[in-house]
């Protein structure tokens, strides 16, 4: 691991310290819990700090520093829910970040960052080479705790962050514990999710109940579930036979509704995020908001947009050659995919460079393509339109053809009281019939909501996907894509050092597309972003073959297998910065074959307009 100057870490924690842009910058909580709670935490942290260092010295043994590190860890999750919600970018990034590098932007310019926090310290202290990471132990812990004190000392000074709502902190925890919590993501060393997870209840339940605000809502049935969930959590501790769907709907589901009806106050993350706030459960189609990933405003959308945008769609005399649209490598019988290991071009021959995605949920997602290119859905488009190799066109030649047919005009002036034809309507159109194309009701989403039942295969392997599969760590649910919970507004992408072939085919080859580390995005520029590549959904995956951005995977059980060896890595490729761990999952054949029976019942192409 790389480490960065200390007075750059300095100028770091200072600009976070500034930058936490807080809602009512200057004013005292009136929660008593809160202040005692960063309090707390600050102690646990100079406990660690102590205990780093004595075990530095060979004075404590691992067992015992790994306990500090729990208590630390658990007094974080007691107050998570009020830092996280408040600032949330210092948490990211100086608290509680993923143990990968990252990029901070600069300007024009970007560095490539080491990671901090938590997590760094639970992958590292839970290591088996713990003992030989002393120094390394030192430094991330030392930064962590001059990041945090930075932050309390402000918190003193200057008073904290308070938002209109104060049940949206709490909702967003319940989304937090179950996407990034209970599937090992927050825990990577330890897999400690069950206590963790208690503790996280236990913030909540003494929070609404020191706070009057909190009066006049049902706290009582709320004290029931999380005094509940508490001791559900307290009993089952295995990390691979922790039942998540038994805990969804006992306990996260039960009182994210029950949250909802809480507070009826301004939404304070509509600008930040694309969860939707008046959702009633995790698994329901109006989960996130597709009008927060797209310039199209939700005002403006109707029946008559979203027709003409299929139209669009399906218009092969809108490409330079007039024989390729949008539909030509997105089909709706095969969940908007094309079949192809690589797409056609317009170029007799020849292909285009990747594996056609599914338009599925592709409204979800803050950039798009493979290498993240693209910011926003329309953008997408405007790459596909200059594209040589697809339609090869502009937007101006589009506009020319078609404002010579009288089906257009009259289209336009359907759904848009100017009745232009032009570049801004023209991408409205497009966008609102992609943005159309949801996939939230297959028979797993139906039995999360408790509407039908499904086989006990599909319930374990989708145990195993939260859990030992390790495929929820990437595949976030519920949209199961890499769509960053539990705020929902950046998306991840992978190094997987994903092969030319499957790996029961020699030779071991890794494939030669950088993916983002060719991305034309310029301050992203970073050896990180070598192979790697967008996290794309699962849902549907029963009809999108063939897999990865190459296409070379035919079968689940080749992806299965892929996954199952470690990747690139775990193959023995040698690889600069894999994202995914490099261990083999020691999955059984049954074991596979239930993740495989839990992604068919993701499968659901209903909603196609």
């Amino acid at each position: 691991m790389r480490l960065y100057p200390l007075l750059a870490v300095i100028v770091l924690i200072g600009l976070a310290v500034m930058s936490f842009n807080p809602v009512d910058k200057g004013k005292k909580s009136e929660n008593t819990f809160v202040n005692k709670g960063l309090s707390d935490f600050k102690n646990r942290l100079d406990r660690l700090k102590s205990d780093v260092y004595k075990f530095s010295e060979d004075e404590i043994s691992i067992e015992e520093l790994r306990n500090s590190l729990r208590e630390t860890r658990n007094s974080f999750k007691e107050i998570e829910f009020y830092i996280a919600y408040h600032y949330p970018e210092f948490t990211k990034t100086h608290l509680n970040a993923a143990p990968l590098f990252h990029i901070e932007a600069a300007g024009t310019s970007a560095f490539t960052l080491p990671p901090e926090g938590l997590q760094v310290l639970d992958e590292l202290i839970f290591s088996d080479e713990a003992g030989d990471q002393k120094e390394k132990i030192k430094t991330m812990t030392d930064f962590l705790y001059n990041s945090y004190s930075s932050f309390y000392l402000s918190t003193i000074k200057n008073g904290l962050s308070r938002g209109n709502n104060k049940t949206l902190p709490l909702r967003i925890e319940l989304i937090r514990i179950y996407t990034l919590g209970v599937t090992g993501f927050d825990t990577p060393g330890s897999l400690n999710i069950s206590e963790e997870a208690s503790h996280a209840f236990t913030g909540i339940k003494e929070y609404i109940n020191d706070d009057v605000y909190f009066k006049n809502y049902n706290v009582q049935k709320a004290n029931q579930i999380l005094s509940e969930g508490i001791n559900y959590v307290s009993v089952n501790k295995d990390f691979e036979t922790f039942d998540r769907i038994a805990f969804y709907k006992k306990y996260i589901q039960p009182l994210y509704e029950e949250f909802g009806k809480w507070d009826g106050r301004a939404d304070d993350l509509k600008e930040f995020s694309g969860w939707n706030v008046k959702s009633k459960n995790l698994f329901n189609s109006d989960f996130l908001d597709p009008y927060f990933y797209t310039l199209l405003e939700s005002s403006e959308d109707n029946a008559g947009l979203r027709n003409l945008g299929k139209s669009i769609f399906y218009d092969q005399n809108l490409s330079q050659n007039g024989k390729m649209s949008c539909a030509a490598c997105h089909l709706q019988e095969n969940a908007f995919t094309d079949l192809k290991v690589k797409s056609q071009s317009n170029v007799e021959g020849k292909t285009v460079l990747r594996n056609s995605p599914s338009l599925y949920n592709a409204v979800f997602a803050k950039r798009f393509f493979y290498d993240l290119r693209a910011f926003y859905l329309e953008q997408q488009a405007e790459h596909v339109i200059y594209n040589d190799d697809e339609f090869n066109t502009s937007y101006e030649e589009i506009i020319k053809k078609l404002k010579t047919k009288p089906e257009y005009k009259k289209a336009f002036r359907t759904a848009f009281k100017d009745g232009k034809i032009n570049k801004e309507n023209f991408s409205k159109a497009l966008s609102s019939y992609v943005a159309s194309l949801y996939s939230f009701d297959s028979d797993f989403d139906r039995f999360m909501r408790n509407e039908k039942e499904v086989s006990e295969d599909v319930k374990k392997g989708y145990n195993l996907f939260m859990g030992k599969a390790n495929c929820a760590t990437c595949h976030f649910a519920p949209h199961f894509s890499g769509l960053v919970p539990p705020f929902f507004n950046e998306n991840e992408s992978e190094v997987l050092g994903i092969t030319v072939k499957p790996v029961n085919q020699l030779p071991v080859e890794l494939d030669s597309d950088l993916g983002r580390g060719n991305s034309p995005v310029k301050k992203e520029k970073s050896w990180i972003y070598d192979y790697s590549f967008k996290t794309v959904t699962v849902r549907n995956i029963a009809l999108t073959k063939p897999y990865f951005h190459n296409g070379a995977f035919n079968t689940l059980e080749e992806v299965m297998d892929f996954y199952n060896e470690g990747g690139g890595e775990g193959l023995g490729l040698k690889m600069k910065n894999q994202t995914l761990p490099p261990d083999k999952l020691n999955l059984t054949k049954t074991e596979i074959k239930q993740v495989i029976a839990f992604l068919n019942s993701l499968t659901d192409i209903s909603k196609a307009r």
